[in-house]
């Protein structure tokens, strides 16, 4: 028997990868990896399988064409989704359904479902123009998002203030939009069907955090919410976040009757999930995004250390149809990470500092991505850091302390490229 794991190139998932290595040899299982240029990747797995998974057709005839049975298709990348939902249709795994995961995937068609279920979220519309943009502009009202239909990690995302910022910064932001994800297997459908539209929202004021649940048997089990102090616009680089959440229990109770409720919108009935909420008044969860699949980067860290739930191995038990462990620690600990960027985009001179950090007793994790000599750009124009940090603190009270104090302990230095 063997698990497939559908990947694309991404250094924060190393853990997603060791534990799986871990997970098949526990379970006695083959681990092959389908993706068209492992490196590093290759030392965690028992086999390479080279296939442009950009193309769903080819990752489904590679998948035929083994010859032992598969137990289990899992992917831990946010584009991939879809292309694993073909597969396990086709061979009758667990996985969400084709349909899911184009929703999941699609930002206005999440919006659309969402908004069919009565789930709250922002006022929205989509713009080709800036023409059309004042016009959606005056449904939505200021100040307003721009974002995506496609893509991660806050990349080309901007609040902009009143009409003014919303002339100077949307074609920008249209044109990156696109330019910046052409290598996501739903780009060429996606520009043809929206002719190049940007997606434009309300702005909730409030915090935002997310909330990492595991689905099993269509029954919704929430247990660790991340608060995300940082930032607040304009731009919203995924810099800083820490769990457990400083929210009151009934608002916590609240966030996670609404992950069920978004789960129920997209129809998600197995598997990992990572949803994100801005909290109207503070109290009141509003849907911004929902990824059918584990939270990316040191997300699955964060959960393990905090609660001790594993969602690497939970979300292979439910791809194999095997019955995860869902025991939350009564106790969490104090978790934060620290997704490090440089102060200004350009070439990568030094790293400093980790080793310091490596030898603070609080540092659980740093994992560094970049060589020097790499370029290193910033947001919005790039959707992950170029190294994380996780640490951990006494208490949920120490954590932006914490935080604050390492921050000032690892840098990128830069010149221009």
């Amino acid at each position: 028997m063997s698990i497939l794991i559908v990947h694309k190139t991404n250094l924060s998932r190393r853990q997603h990868l060791q534990r799986a290595q871990r997970y098949a040899a526990d379970h006695g299982e083959e681990l092959v990896l389908l993706m068209s240029d492992a490196t590093w990747e290759a030392d965690l797995v028992d086999r390479v399988v080279s296939v442009d998974v950009g193309d769903a057709d080819a990752v489904l005839a590679a998948v035929k064409a083994e010859t032992a049975p598969v137990s289990g298709v899992i992917t831990f990348a946010e584009a991939l989704v879809p292309a694993v939902a073909r597969v396990a249709a086709e061979l009758g795994l667990p996985w969400v359904g084709e349909r899911t995961a184009m929703l999941a995937r699609d930002k206005f068609k999440m919006r659309e479902a969402a908004e069919a279920a009565g789930v709250p979220q922002p006022r929205f519309g989509l713009a080709r123009t800036v023409a059309e943009a004042l016009d959606v502009a005056e449904r939505v009202g200021f100040p307003l998002v721009l974002k995506p239909v496609l893509g991660t990690g806050s990349m080309f995302v901007r609040s902009v203030a009143d009409r003014a910022e919303l002339t100077a910064h949307f074609e920008t932001f249209r044109a990156g939009a696109w330019d910046a994800f052409t290598k996501d297997p739903l780009h060429d459908a996606a520009e043809r069907e929206y002719a190049g539209a940007l997606l434009l929202e309300e702005f909730v004021p409030g915090p935002e955090i997310s909330v990492e649940s595991l689905v099993v048997d269509g029954v919704t089990h929430s247990f660790a919410v991340h608060d995300k102090p940082l930032p607040t616009g304009p731009t919203f680089e995924e810099v800083y976040a820490c769990t457990p959440t400083r929210l009151p229990a009934d608002v916590v109770a609240a966030a996670y009757r609404a992950a069920a409720e978004v789960h129920a919108a997209l129809d998600i009935t197995v598997g990992g999930t990572h949803v994100e909420f801005r909290l109207r008044h503070g109290t009141e969860p509003v849907l911004l995004e929902a990824a059918a699949r584990l939270g990316g980067g040191p997300i699955y860290k964060s959960v393990l250390l905090s609660t001790g739930v594993d969602m690497v191995a939970a979300a292979l038990d439910l791809a194999t149809g095997r019955t995860p462990v869902i025991e939350p620690r009564e106790q969490p600990v104090a978790v934060g990470f620290w997704n490090i960027f440089p102060a200004r985009a350009g070439r990568l001179v030094a790293t400093h500092g980790v080793d310091e950090a490596r030898a603070d007793d609080r540092v659980a994790e740093i994992d560094m991505y970049r060589n020097p000599g790499d370029l290193l750009n910033v947001p919005p124009q790039t959707f992950q850091g170029h190294g994380h940090l996780i640490f951990l603190a006494p208490s949920v009270d120490d954590l932006d302390a914490t935080f604050t104090e390492l921050t000032h302990l690892v840098r990128l230095e830069t010149e221009p490229a």
